[in-house]
């Protein structure tokens, strides 16, 4: 049966005339000589199994033939563990042939983009970017799953994106994912090392934490469908030499079906870092990313005023609409640690999905982050220029070419430098070309 059903889905990939329309004969040729390959070894094995069996049972019926029935007995429970001993060598030998590339599996993505930036006060600016990020999986166990990715760019916590250019110089490559994933328990997943960001960001934004954030530490999460929570206990800095520093975040919320295509989804999460007084966790010892920052009278360095002990709210209603989906989104988050300037909030809705070919999307969200609402290092990276302190509107459409392939425009017509009294307009275009496989 398994043979038939890897010689039919093989068979139907020759034919498929998409298939066709992509590769070369030769290529087609290829694929057929190793389907007929595939074919006459899975005969060979299913010939041995035949030869084995007949073999063992001729052997089975000389042996009760000049020992007699006690000693049959004996001789027939040896050869029983001789069967059990070949069945365990073949299938030995087969898991060692195919499980590596069973167990193990690609994915990742590549996104050109070309990028205009206009900021009041400064020159224009017109960059082209890529970003390429790839990850090698296996699946150790069945409940554990050991990762590891690749990104170009640089150290930046919350981009990998490389600017073309340096007379074709080659680009930094850096680790991006390094976890392990143990689902032993049911609706739950436990996460250790360095891993993709899975908190809440209603429809993706970024709020809160940017998606390219990769928190390091330990993580939870569980879903049963209906109800969800999840934990996140991230090192901002793992070494006590360059002292510590910790942070957390808790989530929880429910997810309701609401008539034939309504979902509704909404939650609350709170979460603390506690880096009042620190020095800048990445960057130049005066960047703190839109956050607040005093002069330590002991050090003379520019350390953060204040710490982050964040309270978030979020929801997010799909539907359909003239039988595309529709969603409507907002998250709002106050640091509870301080009493001006902390307060973020955002929402906005999304008509169409860009996922087959030929469908597309469009976006819209407004977002006010004060200076203090959160951590400025870990937001988003491209509204306002990344950081806190800013606000105003963001604009996006997506077109798919493929299933992995699709085109997207981003625009950002924002404020930012909120909280100097003279604020700055910042516009931000942004054109991808995107490609996906796993």
């Amino acid at each position: 049966m398994k043979k038939l059903t890897i010689l039919l889905g093989l068979s139907a990939l020759l034919i498929s005339s998409q298939a066709l329309a992509q590769v070369s004969d030769d290529e087609i040729q290829a694929l057929r000589s190793q389907i007929e390959m595939l074919n006459q070894r899975l005969d060979q094995l299913e010939q041995q199994n035949r030869d084995m069996s007949r073999s063992l049972q001729e052997a089975r019926t000389q042996n009760m033939a000049a020992t007699g029935a006690a000693a049959a007995a004996d001789g027939e429970q040896a050869l029983d563990e001789k069967i059990d001993q070949a069945v365990a060598a073949q299938v030995d030998e087969r898991m060692a042939a195919v499980s590596w590339a069973e167990r193990m599996r690609w994915k990742g993505d590549f996104r050109y983009r070309y990028e205009n930036i206009d900021e009041q006060g400064k020159d224009g600016r017109n960059r082209s970017r890529i970003r390429a990020r790839t990850a090698l999986v296996a699946d150790v166990t069945p409940t554990v799953e050991v990762g590891l990715g690749l990104a170009t760019g640089g150290d930046d916590p919350v981009s990998a994106n490389v600017t073309l250019g340096g007379g074709g110089s080659k680009k930094e490559i850096n680790l991006d994912l390094a976890y392990f994933d143990w689902s032993g328990l049911a609706n739950t997943h436990l996460l250790g090392g360095k891993f993709s960001n899975f908190l809440v960001k209603p429809q993706k934004t970024a709020l809160l934490w940017d998606g390219d954030w990769r928190p390091e530490g330990l993580g939870m999460v569980w879903d049963n469908g209906t109800f969800f929570a999840q934990g996140l206990g991230t090192w901002l800095e793992g070494d006590s030499r360059n002292g510590t520093t910790f942070g957390w975040v808790a989530q929880a919320g429910m997810k309701l079906k609401l008539g034939a295509t309504g979902r509704f989804m909404f939650g609350a999460g709170y979460g603390e870092f506690d880096i009042a007084g620190g020095t800048p966790l990445f960057g130049d010892p005066d960047d703190f990313y839109g956050n607040s920052f005093v002069t330590d009278p002991v050090t003379g360095n520019l350390v953060f005023a204040h710490d982050y002990h964040e309270l978030q709210a979020f929801a997010e209603y799909s539907f359909a609409v003239a039988g595309r989906p529709m969603a409507l989104f907002a998250d709002f988050v106050v640091n509870t640690d301080v009493d001006e300037n902390d307060t973020g909030y955002l929402f906005g809705a999304k008509y169409g999905s860009a996922k087959a070919p030929g469908t597309w999307d469009v976006s819209y969200f407004y977002e006010k982050l004060e200076a203090d609402a959160v951590v400025g290092l870990i937001t988003d990276s491209d509204f306002g220029g990344g950081g806190t302190d800013a606000k105003g509107h963001a604009i996006q459409g997506t077109y798919a070419f493929h299933d992995n392939w699709n085109f997207r425009a981003t625009y950002f017509i924002n404020d930012i430098a909120l909280s100097s009294g003279n604020p700055r307009d910042f516009d931000r275009l942004m054109l991808d070309l995107a490609f996906k496989y796993k």
